[in-house]
């Protein structure tokens, strides 16, 4: 592949990142033409059973597609420049199935009255979202959605690898960006059946997903550091853990998300 087709290549799978990024925002929140609890109905039985479908897909390949084993596999035929944008690319068209094909369960569990109590549920929504957005910044952005990798490989460069540092809100859990996931998705004045489901399920996959694989891959690739970090910063939730000193020129920095 040429290098400006890389480039031209992992511009339009991040545009495809942000729009999907978007979508979901208003998907989640109720403000889409088409969102979680609008659209074309089903029975009970079938709808549920579709979007559990359609929420097994995508954690089967948002997961799949980020393990070690598969990318070494994938990169036999996907160049490594374009691998991540590729990653991001197959994540969003997922996502986008998902909100295409999502069958509502409406039926009404409990809804926040007060448009000041409503107005509050969705702040707290938009402040999960923000911690996504800036979480993913604190990584590096453009590293984790491909675009640092395409363009390193146009300017004949080699991406340096990502430091392991801790600092902001990493300092205060081990995966801020997924615990902006649970708020924006916990945080919402009017709990339907299908938004439940959406928000269970979610909900077990991030905890799974985080402490099943990303933080093994993590361990696998930093050893005692991580470990460390481990001990000392809680994954998701901001309980405190008694402190304990770094291993003796451990390296510090923010965490990477593995895909």
């Amino acid at each position: 592949m040429s290098r400006l087709l890389a480039l031209f290549y992992g511009f339009v799978c991040y545009l495809a990142f942000l729009a999907t990024f978007l979508y979901a925002i208003a998907f989640v929140s109720g403000f889409a033409p088409k969102h979680i609890d609008n659209g074309a109905t089903a029975p009970f039985v079938i709808a549920l059973t579709l979007d559990l479908a359609l929420l097994g897909l995508f954690a089967v390949q948002h997961s799949g597609m980020a393990r070690p084993a598969f990318k070494r596999w994938w990169t036999r035929f996907v160049p490594e420049s374009i691998e991540r944008s590729t990653y991001v690319l197959v994540s969003s068209l997922a996502l986008i199935v998902l909100f295409w094909q999502w069958r509502p369960l409406p039926q009404l569990l409990w809804q926040v009255d007060g448009e000041l109590a409503r107005a509050a549920m969705y702040a707290l929504a938009a402040l999960g979202w923000l911690l996504v957005l800036s979480s993913s910044f604190l990584i590096n952005h453009f590293d984790l959605f491909g675009l640092r990798q395409v363009w390193s490989f146009a300017n004949r460069r080699t991406a340096p690898d990502t430091p392991f540092v801790t600092r902001a809100f990493y300092r205060i859990v081990r995966h801020p960006l997924m615990l902006g996931f649970l708020i924006a998705f916990w945080a919402t004045p009017t709990m339907s059946v299908g938004h439940l489901l959406f928000t269970l399920m979610t909900t077990g996959y991030i905890v799974v997903a985080v402490k099943f694989l990303e933080e093994r891959d993590l361990v696998a690739q930093l050893g005692e550091t991580y470990r460390d970090y481990q001990r000392r910063v809680p994954m998701l939730l901001p309980w405190p853990k008694r402190a304990s000193a770094p291993p003796h020129g451990s390296a510090q920095s923010t965490p990477g998300i593995p895909r």
